[in-house]
């Protein structure tokens, strides 16, 4: 079990440009553009904790699917190790949990990098400057807690967000599998933390 993200609030999103699992059409940062507000969601299929709320994803999408949300995930996983991480077995994820985002794969592992990305799910929430405002939990729905999956620990900042308003300052970190890193490219930001 890992806890997520050290990029700072107020951080910038980084770019990327990836290839969406679904489609095979690249994705960028840019093509979010105008909208009010921007959720990245590092995530997997192996990981019992995104396998626990990926119908939660799923739902919030269908939710948000008119307001003026980006939304996407992204795959970071060495699909050598994991191969149920690998682009094919994500493209079947998205397509049985009724994902409606870019799933996208960074098969460099240098977006999940520069987002500081350490767990799955980890996701990071940026306001319509493309500033960091939240990145934390998605609730505190854990695999075997008996809580339901709600995605209120989200919404709540994506609501403020959509409003123009201030996020609320209480940000849980997220919790569950750690990135799968290619042999010998972890990053240095958790070989200091570790």
């Amino acid at each position: 079990m890992a806890t997520g993200s050290l990029l700072a609030l107020g951080t910038e999103a980084p770019d990327f440009a990836l290839p969406d699992v679904r489609t095979g059409e690249i994705v960028r940062r840019s093509d979010f553009d105008g909208k009010r507000g921007l959720l990245v969601l590092f995530i997997c299929r192996h990981c019992p904790y995104v396998q626990h709320v990926e119908g939660g994803i799923a739902q919030l999408a269908r939710d948000y699917a008119d307001a003026d949300l980006g939304i996407v995930a992204i795959s970071a996983n060495d699909p050598d190790a994991y191969p149920e991480d690998a682009p094919e077995s994500l493209a079947e994820q998205a397509r049985l949990a009724g994902f409606t985002f870019p799933y996208l794969f960074d098969e460099t592992q240098e977006v999940a990098k520069a987002y500081t990305a350490a767990c799955t799910p980890d996701p990071f929430l940026f306001d319509e400057r493309r500033r960091l405002v939240y990145r934390g939990q998605l609730d505190g729905s854990r695999p075997g807690n008996d809580v339901p999956v709600t995605c209120e620990d989200i919404r709540r900042a994506i609501d403020a967000v959509l409003a123009g308003e201030p996020v609320p300052g209480e940000q849980r970190p997220a919790v569950g599998c750690s990135i799968k890193w290619r042999p010998g490219n972890e990053p240095d930001y958790l070989r200091a933390a570790g």
